[in-house]
């Protein structure tokens, strides 16, 4: 496993990213510590969660496993929106929510601090100013040591940099998208705003749910019995086989088998392997269900896809652009 600053900080990661968010669920608590001390036993450091993931028990869980490690040797990041109650302020990123939240994470957690702190999801309805002074105040208090945002526009990231500079506040250190060989729209407008105010990028569902786990092929006319995808339509998720089972995605996914075959990796090695090249970005966010899964995504470090191998993973997953990119794309004069 190798190390990577997170953005313009000081702070070193692992390259890969253990996410959480089956903690709790679909993964019991023995299996989950199985995957903690295997995910540690490989090199990684960087462990993702979220006070929302299973009802808090993912935190509880991670909280547990814990109290036997060194935890300075550890960064933990979770994250704060989700609706945790039933009351009117229990989600979104008020002061209220956020000061009850981060003491909640904390004690779930069995810390007195979190590394980095991302706000869950883009608040339209709290003043930025009120969102970023209560971060800020966090950060001032030891309580949480760096900043970050998810599911974010890039016009509202810009702008929560830009105030959290003139405020002299703590400001956003890191991106957590959505961002995989089959999702490249944060190749648009997010990426460029990390790279140019050096924020680190980990991208989320790096396997899009199952999608390029390998488990998915040409000439399928439904999705696996027991998938996520499955499930998908029924419970409103974007990923649904309706969505993503197009001919852009077998071309994808013929590509990526092609490329596997010529490394001896697998289709999700290839796809991990392929963010973790990917201009900007610092970690892929793994999350396995099983220790098997982990096993398969920690096979993602210590090689590199060549440049032709690079470029033809490009060309099959370039999608068409909207206005203004498609205009812009014949104007640029770097690369």
């Amino acid at each position: 496993m190798e190390y990577r600053y997170l953005g313009r900080t000081g702070l070193k990661v692992s390259e890969l990213c253990l996410g959480a968010m089956h903690f709790g669920g679909p993964t019991d608590e023995s299996t989950s510590v199985r995957i903690l001390d295997a995910f540690v036993d490989a090199g990684g450091t960087f462990i993702d969660t979220a006070d929302v993931y299973n009802g808090g028990e993912s935190e509880a869980i991670l909280g547990r496993w814990l109290r036997g490690r060194n935890r300075d040797e550890l960064v933990i990041a979770t994250k704060v929106w989700g609706r945790m109650g039933p009351g009117p302020n229990d989600d979104g990123l008020s002061r209220k929510h956020i000061r009850t939240a981060v003491e909640a994470s904390l004690r779930r957690l069995g810390t007195d601090h979190i590394d980095v702190y991302y706000t869950h999801v883009y608040d339209d309805a709290t003043p930025i100013e009120e969102t970023l002074s209560t971060l800020d105040t966090l950060v001032t208090a030891g309580k949480v040591r760096y900043l970050g945002a998810s599911n974010v526009p890039a016009w509202h990231l810009q702008k929560a940099i830009d105030v959290a500079d003139r405020h002299g506040w703590a400001r956003y250190d890191a991106l957590q998208p959505l961002y995989n060989l089959l999702d490249r729209e944060t190749e648009w407008e997010l990426i460029p705003v990390c790279r140019n105010e050096g924020l680190g990028v980990m991208p989320w569902s790096p396997l899009r749910a199952g999608w390029l786990s390998g488990r998915f092929t040409r000439g399928m006319a439904a999705p696996p019995v027991g998938t996520r995808i499955e499930l998908a339509a029924d419970r409103g998720l974007i990923e649904s086989w309706d969505n993503y089972a197009t001919e852009r995605t077998w071309r994808i996914l013929d590509e990526a088998e092609t490329v596997a075959a010529e490394t001896g990796r697998t289709v999700a090695q290839v796809a991990v392997r392929w963010l973790l090249q990917a201009p900007g970005v610092t970690a892929p966010i793994i999350g396995p269900r099983t220790p098997d899964h982990l096993a398969d995504n920690l096979g993602a470090a210590g090689w590199i896809l060549t440049d032709d191998q690079l470029a033809r993973l490009d060309k099959a997953s370039e999608k068409p652009t909207v206005y203004p990119y498609d205009i812009l794309a014949g104007f640029v004069r770097r690369p």
